[in-house]
């Protein structure tokens, strides 16, 4: 399975931006899809998650300006980022999992940038 993240960039502060994780397979088949992002004083961090049966979570400092989506006919999960802060800089990654007989298969994008700055 491959992830391809993309969308990142340099936006203003309270501006906005929409990420994109294509997926290589039917993201039918994938059991959770996420969004994780990283600085390098932090560790990876979880933004949103959305889960196969519509249930959806999010950090607490995103709460109310990001939105997770899936697109099952385009194979695509979206982040919809409003209201973007300087603190949201990070490179962001997608995430999906698949609970499968065998176990469960982790997967990562190859990480997008996305800088909030005037």
């Amino acid at each position: 399975v491959q992830l391809q993240a993309s969308g990142g960039g340099l936006v203003q502060p309270g501006g906005s931006l929409r990420l994109s994780c294509a997926a290589s397979i039917s993201i039918r088949s994938l059991n959770v899809m996420g969004w994780y992002r990283q600085t390098p004083e932090k560790q990876r961090d979880m933004v949103a998650i959305s889960i196969g049966d519509g249930t959806t979570q999010y950090g607490d400092s995103v709460k109310g300006r990001f939105t997770i989506s899936r697109d099952d006919a385009q194979n695509t999960m979206y982040l919809q980022m409003n209201n973007l802060k300087p603190e949201d800089t990070a490179v962001y990654y997608c995430n999906a999992i698949r609970v499968a007989a065998w176990g469960t298969d982790d997967y990562w994008g190859q990480g997008t940038l996305v800088t909030v700055s005037s």
